[in-house]
């Protein structure tokens, strides 16, 4: 659930209220997705919650899925200020699993993620799914191959694209945010 506020702002003759503001999320991540292997849905703003995000396009059998390991430490180190990681799986390179049984045993199971993981998706061309499309907008980058990760400032407004070969846990990385986290 999507929190909003009202703000009252003061006008002659009018009394404010002083409630507290909050940014409400913009309209390119107000995006329903069904979570990995679930009927249940999430909403990205919902993930979001005004606090930075790292998306990342998965797969299961990439050179670079060893990447969850490192994935769920830097969730673990920060996701008590906020943060969060939402893993997106897709088979856009031809390296994702059959069944989304198989994915969440590898995510779950193989890695112990406890991050979101959604149902796989598209992530790149005329298919990708609206969040990545603006994702590679506002990053100037598209996934070249399985996970691209983009971090999403507090505001939704700024993205920065790291690459596949970009371990999670990279030094610029993750100064990028505890920068972002110590802005709020």
């Amino acid at each position: 659930m999507r929190k909003f506020w009202l703000i009252a702002l003061p006008v002659a003759g009018l009394v404010s209220f002083g409630a507290p503001t909050q940014a409400s999320c913009p309209d390119w991540l107000d995006e329903d997705i069904n979570k990995l292997r679930s009927t249940e849905q999430v909403n990205f703003c919902d993930l979001h919650d005004g606090k930075p995000m790292l998306v990342v396009n998965t797969a299961s059998f990439c050179g670079y899925t060893g990447q969850f390991e490192a994935l769920e430490t830097v969730y673990q180190a920060y996701r008590e200020r906020g943060f969060t990681v939402v893993g997106v799986p897709s088979n856009d390179f031809r390296q994702e699993a059959d069944s989304q049984a198989k994915t969440a045993e590898i995510c779950f199971v193989d890695y112990g993620v406890t991050f979101t993981m959604t149902a796989p998706q598209s992530v790149k061309g005329v298919d990708a799914h609206p969040v990545f499309r603006t994702l590679a907008e506002k990053s100037g980058a598209e996934p070249g191959w399985n996970f691209n990760k983009y971090l999403i400032d507090a505001d939704a407004r700024q993205v920065w694209h790291y690459p596949s070969n970009v371990v999670p846990d990279d030094p610029e990385l993750t100064a990028q945010i505890e920068a972002l986290l110590q802005i709020e």
